[in-house]
């Protein structure tokens, strides 16, 4: 009789190598392993035959990279989206692209179940279920952080490296990183260790060794440094009038951003699951596209329309971080964007400076900005009367005298 297989989300850390070889014993399964390459960089080396020396049956390592800039990070920097005030959301992203390639590699392998080593107190738990409930929803999930008896056994760092170490599972384990790390494309981000006390410093001189896409603002260049990016219909086509695929965009933003160190954010956010966390964050090429689109946006985008999206940015930063990628109410946002994005066309110029991303130019073939109507000067197209103004502020004001003649003024003790 065939065994069931089981398809695990693998990153060849302590705790996937661990979970690997607890699925097979626990559950008597072939146990398929799933790698999604999105921007890892080295850690990547060697996880095939890491996964088969600890006995996977079959091994992907998928270069997901173009589809996740293209299809994931551009459509959700269209949107503006910006978890509370602070997060470009870097690891919410990339989950729904992850779960969506183990679904479709489970369906092709026959697979029973789907796994992860997501912890059963964040985020990615959240993320990649509802991920697969709304692609695949006959699709089983196992989650061995919410099972009790692997908690048990597993109830400290210290007993997994024994349980490696007696499995002859190839893992390194230290703790010279007192801290977790999670990298894509998009961003690194650090949390756990000393990060889960709010009060330590994370841009203290002697943890700067923690970072890995960018140099502190204090040892960035002493020159400022200018980049022109250009933008077809919201999206970023080319730097420096060099056309770049949305992955190339990604890397040489990543690059040119982290040398001036732009991009660290530091910052207490409020879980899905309902408690605070402390996270780190490096998202340098991020920041930089960020800004440069907001400011293409303000070029070309209608008032009313830009204030339309903008009121659904936390609805929609809201949807990613909580995982409802694939929800219904995300997709229609979405349409809207997409038509608001239409004529965001033109080029930004910005000025890179420690750590500072600075406006330095805006055109565009279709720019809303009329600098005849605008001046403080003579109108010499006499679109617009100031003597209209009168009846504008008349007419608004209306309701205000009304209430404060019934209700009395407030404000005023």
């Amino acid at each position: 009789m065939a065994k069931n297989k089981i398809v695990l989300a693998y990153s060849g850390g302590l705790d996937t190598s661990v979970i690997l070889t607890w699925l097979k014993e626990t559950y008597d399964a072939e146990i398929i392993t799933f790698t999604a390459d999105i921007g890892q960089k080295d850690e990547l080396d060697g996880l095939e035959e890491k996964a088969l020396k600890t006995g996977a049956s079959k091994v992907y390592i998928d270069d997901l990279r173009e589809e996740f800039a293209k299809d994931f990070i551009y459509p959700m920097f269209q949107a503006g989206a910006l978890y509370e005030g602070q997060y470009l959301l870097g690891t919410s992203i990339a989950r729904p692209l992850i779960a969506k390639r183990m679904v479709e590699i489970a369906l092709a392998e026959g697979a029973t179940y789907i796994a992860h080593g997501a912890t059963g107190k964040g985020n990615d738990q959240v993320r990649f279920e509802l991920t697969a409930a709304a692609l695949t929803p006959n699709i089983e999930v196992i989650a061995p952080w919410r099972d009790e008896a692997f908690r048990e056994a597993f109830p400290g760092r210290a007993e997994m490296i024994a349980y490696a170490e007696k499995h002859g599972i190839p893992v390194q384990a230290s703790a010279s990183k007192p801290y977790s790390t999670d990298r894509n494309l998009l961003h690194i981000s650090f949390e756990s260790g000393m990060l889960e006390d709010p009060w330590f410093d994370s841009s203290a001189s002697d943890v700067e060794d923690m970072y890995v896409l960018s140099v502190s603002p204090e040892k960035a260049p002493n020159e400022a440094e200018y980049i022109e990016l250009d933008f077809e219909a919201g999206n970023c086509v080319a730097i420096n009038g060099e056309s770049l695929s949305p992955l190339a965009i990604m890397e040489k933003l990543n690059e040119i951003g982290g040398k001036h160190g732009v991009g660290r954010v530091d910052m207490v956010e409020n879980r899905f699951v309902g408690m605070k966390s402390r996270g780190v964050y490096e998202t340098p090429g991020g920041s930089i596209l960020f800004t440069a689109h907001r400011k293409m946006e303000s070029l070309t985008m209608d008032r009313d329309v830009m204030h339309l999206r903008d009121s659904l940015i936390s609805k929609y930063s809201t949807l990613v971080y909580n995982g409802f990628w694939f929800a219904p109410e995300r997709i229609a946002i979405q349409a809207l964007v997409n038509e608001s994005q239409k004529h965001v066309t033109g080029t930004v110029r910005l000025k890179l400076y420690k750590g500072n991303i600075m406006a330095a130019g805006l055109k565009s073939p279709v720019s809303l900005y009329n600098p005849h109507i605008a001046t403080m000067e003579a109108d010499p197209t006499k679109a617009y009367d100031q003597g209209d103004a009168t009846g504008f502020i008349r007419l608004n004001a209306l309701r205000l005298k009304v209430s404060s003649g019934v209700n009395g003024a407030s404000g005023i003790n």
